[in-house]
């Protein structure tokens, strides 16, 4: 199981942090958290196959996490040669369908009609979707952020992952992400700056303590966060697991019962990828 980083900021203006996207890649399917501005032409820039995704999953619709979707079926369509025939299955919470429906009138029919087999399902606030390939099943609980804002836990045989998306404060997150191998989560801000929209290393650590992650991945930092202090300060609040900063490129792999490996031949600079541990101390 693989997960690399596409976005790692916010909407402002970053280029070493755009907007949220995180693939995940296992055995048979290539899986994007997230969608958000900028994300697409990451998939170059780190040497990643957009044209083998198999799945993209919205965690909800600000722009940071849903505006490059319309540019991603656009290069679905018209950027592989001979066409794309495998379908591509778009997940999100409640409201996908009445959104796509909205991209049409403004961006044309290619967002329903990409030319390949399209399939939309909308997640329910509290539940569990199985691939029909049993390849990885995806778990959905909401967050305080949007009327219909979702956090994710994927599993897989090689492996687990929590996503929080964008959330509040939210200690039954905890349990919710229990024991998975990597947790990525929010810090926007150093503080409760927008109390009940985003979490801060205080709530984080909360959550991460609850979940006891191998490892945990912290991203959407606004500036007015202290990168370089961030995981030192989460240490200083509770959480002793090790944390890392996202920052985009970064790479994380690790496989069920066997020591990660860095990807061979990756294109991306050693600093960037981290192997998650294959046992916790």
């Amino acid at each position: 199981m693989r997960v690399t980083i596409l976005g790692a900021g916010t909407l402002l203006p970053d280029d070493d942090h755009r907007s949220a996207g995180h693939l995940v890649e296992g055995e048979g399917f290539s899986l994007l958290l997230d969608c958000g501005s900028g994300v697409v032409h990451g998939f170059s820039r780190w040497g990643l196959d957009w044209s083998a995704l198999t799945h993209v999953t919205i965690s909800h619709y600000h722009t940071d996490h849903f505006g490059d979707l319309p540019a991603l079926l656009w290069a679905l369509r018209h950027g592989i040669q001979g066409g794309r025939k495998s379908p591509l299955t778009l997940l999100g919470p409640r409201g996908l369908g009445r959104r796509l429906e909205g991209l049409v009138g403004a961006f044309g029919e290619y967002i329903l009609d990409p030319g390949f087999p399209l399939v939309v399902k909308e997640l329910p606030e509290r539940g569990r979707w199985e691939d029909p390939g049993r390849r990885f099943s995806l778990r959905s609980h909401p967050t305080p952020h949007t009327d219909e804002s979702l956090a994710y836990r994927i599993e897989t045989e090689s492996g687990s992952l929590g996503y929080t998306g964008d959330t509040g404060p939210a200690p039954e997150l905890g349990t919710f992400m229990a024991g998975v191998d990597l947790l990525v989560a929010e810090c926007a801000f150093p503080s409760q700056d927008f109390p009940g929209m985003h979490l801060d290393p205080s709530a984080v650590s909360e959550i991460a303590c609850a979940a006891d992650p191998a490892v945990l991945v912290l991203t959407h930092l606004y500036p007015q966060v202290d990168r370089a202090g961030l995981p030192e300060l989460v240490r200083s609040l509770g959480f002793p697991g090790k944390t890392l900063v996202a920052r985009d490129g970064l790479r994380l792999e690790w496989a069920s019962g066997g020591t990660p490996n860095s990807p061979e031949g990756s294109t991306l600079p050693a600093l960037l990828t981290y192997e998650l541990p294959s046992s916790r101390e």
